[in-house]
């Protein structure tokens, strides 16, 4: 990713500073953060299409998508091509795969809609508190946020597949809702922690 929550930094205390934009729009990293969400209504249409090899389909289609998440991310911090564009599309690519994903699973019936508004109203409102918070930093990566997203990227891979593995299917989903709301409620804290202390540098500052 180039830029989302679980994307930036290493593990550890909120990073003072914003990555600073150093590279032009165009770039390898930010193609692969399109081809992610022109994907996402090609998943969709394979998704709702009938048949065990459309759902075998959509589920290559997912993968993909998913693989991109996680090189574009790591082209942008080895070649330095982090940009405003990518700090934007990024989080919106991923938030578009994965919830339009649950959502596609929940109106066909195969996974329970509070699983769903659960994880999106947390996706969701945690996006919105970065961009509150980004002037005066960023939320360090952690290994939760990486295995919140692991988990979910498996859970949804294996509502998606077809066959018999329901058990595997809940257990799976069950570990990446609690990952997910735990992680959010750390990235509130953390958000918190960073905002109030912006406020009170800008104000011994004169600002």
């Amino acid at each position: 990713m180039t830029a989302g929550e679980e994307s930036i930094g290493a593990a550890g205390d909120p990073i003072a500073a914003p990555v600073v934009p150093q590279a032009g729009l165009l770039n390898i990293a930010n193609l692969l953060t399109v081809v992610r969400l022109l994907l996402v209504p090609v998943f969709l249409w394979l998704l709702f299409t009938d048949g065990t090899w459309w759902r075998i389909a959509a589920l290559v289609v997912f993968a993909a998508a998913s693989f991109t998440d996680r090189v574009d991310g790591q082209l942008a911090r080895s070649r330095n091509l982090v940009t405003d564009f990518g700090k934007i599309a990024d989080p919106i690519a991923d938030k578009a795969l994965t919830g339009s994903a649950l959502v596609g699973l929940s109106l066909l019936g195969d996974l329970w809609w509070w699983v769903t508004v659960v994880i999106l109203l947390r996706e969701i409102g945690i996006t919105l508190l970065r961009f509150v918070v980004i002037r005066y930093g960023v939320i360090a990566a952690s290994r939760g946020g990486k295995l919140k997203t692991m988990l979910q990227v498996f859970a949804i891979g294996f509502y998606v597949m077809p066959g018999p593995i329901d058990v595997l299917r809940w257990v799976t989903m069950g570990a990446a809702v609690l990952v997910t709301v735990v992680t959010g409620l750390d990235y509130v804290v953390k958000a918190w922690r960073l905002w109030t202390d912006g406020r009170a540098s800008r104000t011994a500052d004169g600002r």
